[in-house]
């Protein structure tokens, strides 16, 4: 039975629920309830389990603040036993259009700081990403209020459309793989 270790990247805390920066946390968490499953707070993080197709999926949401995600992640793969190929980090990117989700089995962390702290406390970047694009769509100097700020009700549809795309990747990465599941979607636009 192989076992995943599906990370949803945000922050804890009433502020932060629903922002574009909270992508990760919203994806894992319509994964667990469409397997009728429940988080609970645990170390380091809340955690969910999921039987799937033979499949077990340890879904986490670190509740270290996004800079310091990179020590409940590394805590999570030693303690679950999972190797770094059957991890896969669902996190916001600034860089990607809205319209768009980018699936790949390693890659840098592009300035993000989730990222950065996984990268250190593994030491590499080989590890599967599934990067959500927010856009830019902000005024010069406003990075921060745009990427922590809630979605705009022009962004809804899409971005609700997009997680339940995501769920699928999940699964699909787990039974076909990075690759196949790659060719599926990675160049699927979202309008």
């Amino acid at each position: 039975m192989s076992k995943w270790l599906i990370v949803g990247l945000g922050n804890i805390g009433e502020e932060y629920a629903h922002t574009r920066h909270n992508i990760g946390f919203d994806v894992v968490d319509v994964f667990v309830q469409q397997h009728n499953t429940l988080f609970v707070s645990n170390r380091l993080a809340d955690t969910a389990t999921v039987r799937w197709k033979g499949k077990i999926f340890v879904c986490i949401k670190p509740n270290t603040y996004m800079n310091l995600s990179g020590k409940a992640v590394a805590y999570w793969m030693q303690k679950e036993k999972i190797d770094i190929q059957n991890i896969l980090v669902i996190v916001d990117d600034l860089a990607l259009p809205l319209s768009t989700l980018r699936l790949r089995p390693t890659g840098s962390d592009a300035g993000h700081n989730g990222l950065k702290s996984i990268q250190e406390h593994l030491q590499t970047q080989q590890y599967p990403k599934l990067r959500f694009g927010i856009g830019n769509n902000f005024p010069k100097g406003r990075q921060v209020e745009f990427v922590l700020g809630k979605w705009a009700a022009t962004e809804k549809p899409i971005m609700q459309e997009k997680i339940k795309v995501c769920v699928s990747i999940i699964e699909s990465v787990a039974t076909v793989g990075i690759e196949k599941t790659m060719n599926l979607y990675n160049n699927q636009l979202f309008v």
